[in-house]
């Protein structure tokens, strides 16, 4: 947003280009302080924030600052850290294993054989960050409990409708991993 001084003040101001100048100077000082405002802002809120706000989000909860990796990895880290505050529910579980994997989970307890299943269901194979998912949730989940992750590929089964012809254009990766017709 750019502000335009000038015609912001009456027309008995006049034109004089000093007084023009000095507003010209004044309103690239607004828009200067305007978007400054804004980037301070968006720090404030995990999801929306980037460099130095994601460098302190990270050093308030103790997350290790790596700065190879994408805004968008370290974001989710640091959303998954403030959902597993509290005491550790299903849901806790499931939401910050959701926070990951930017997908659908489910969360089995047996609470009575000491452990539990995180289940992917709308994405085929191994998510990308598993370690530092395996890590977030080992943090928060009781010490007795045993953490079991349950991944979701394709099988032969799933594949009986189609014909040689129709998967001619598909790899076998991607076939494993959910992509065909």
């Amino acid at each position: 947003m750019s502000y335009d001084l000038m015609a912001m003040l009456p027309e008995h101001y006049g034109t004089p280009p000093e007084f023009v100048e000095l507003q010209r100077v004044l309103g690239l000082m607004v828009d200067a302080a305007a978007a400054d405002t804004d980037l301070t802002l968006r720090q404030l809120f995990p999801t929306t924030a980037s460099g130095w706000g994601l460098q302190l989000w990270e050093e308030a909860y103790g997350i290790p600052v790596d700065l190879s990796r994408p805004e968008d990895y370290r974001r989710t880290r640091i959303v998954a850290k403030l959902r597993g505050q509290g005491v550790t529910t299903v849901e806790l579980i499931h939401d910050v294993a959701a926070a990951f994997v930017n997908g659908e989970v489910e969360v089995e307890e047996h609470n009575d054989e000491y452990y539990f299943i995180v289940r992917f269901v709308s994405i085929y194979g191994i998510p990308p960050n598993i370690d530092d998912l395996k890590r977030a949730i080992e943090e928060i989940k009781p010490a007795h409990l045993e953490l079991i992750f349950e991944y979701k590929f394709q099988q032969w089964g799933d594949l009986r409708p189609y014909q040689w012809g129709q998967m001619a254009p598909y790899t076998w990766q991607g076939v494993l991993f959910g992509d065909h017709p």
